[in-house]
């Protein structure tokens, strides 16, 4: 499956040109990122091309709709290859697609840079694409990304601080409900009546 033909200029053959940018990344360019998805391939043991697609929210809302029949924007997207038989060579491994304006909405939420957040989308990508699944593989891909992302120099792992933004919440509501001061009820104050002896005038 070529998911991103129509973006392609014509200029490059789709196996050449593997990294698409429709929105530009600060301090992301073009060289830097196809090396580090080369990189994150090797490390993922993943053959074949992956072609790249960095574009809008509302690009990747679209996409979501129309292949996941989820009408909403997410931040990144794997679309595998079809398997091809033993005997023949690994062409495309698949396509993955990122929306740059969620990925910069995480980073500023994270303290990281939006460069550093569609790295991670890219490793969390890849991993996909070789078959990992999040959702029903017991942590194995957790791990396996968590593990990746201290090589590579990256910074907490998508599904590593999803665990810590939950725990951050829960812990948030623990601290608000402890917080709130507890009303103590009023004492009424008894007066004295004063005895005689204090009572009584000195003459």
């Amino acid at each position: 499956m070529f998911l991103f033909r129509n973006c392609w200029d014509g200029r490059l053959s789709p196996r050449k040109r593997v990294v698409i940018f429709q929105k530009r990344v600060a301090r992301l360019s073009e060289p830097t990122l196809q090396a580090f998805l080369l990189r994150a391939k090797k490390a993922v043991k993943v053959k074949g091309t992956v072609n790249l697609l960095l574009t809008s929210s509302t690009a990747m809302r679209s996409l979501n709709r129309q292949f996941r029949a989820k009408d909403v924007p997410t931040d990144v997207l794997s679309f595998p290859s079809p398997s091809l038989s033993p005997n023949q060579p690994a062409r495309t491994a698949g396509d993955i697609a990122i929306s740059v304006e969620i990925a910069a909405q995480n980073a500023t939420k994270l303290g990281h840079s939006t460069a550093e957040e569609v790295k991670i989308l890219v490793l969390h990508g890849i991993l996909h694409l070789a078959g990992f699944d999040h959702e029903r593989d017991n942590g194995q891909m957790a791990r396996k990304e968590a593990t990746l992302r201290r090589t590579m120099g990256l910074p907490v792992a998508l599904i590593e601080r999803d665990k810590i933004e939950r725990d951050k919440s829960e812990r948030d509501k623990i601290q608000r409900s402890e917080s709130k001061p507890t009303r103590v009820p009023e004492r009424k104050s008894v007066k004295q009546r004063p005895d005689k002896a204090s009572a009584r005038r000195r003459t």
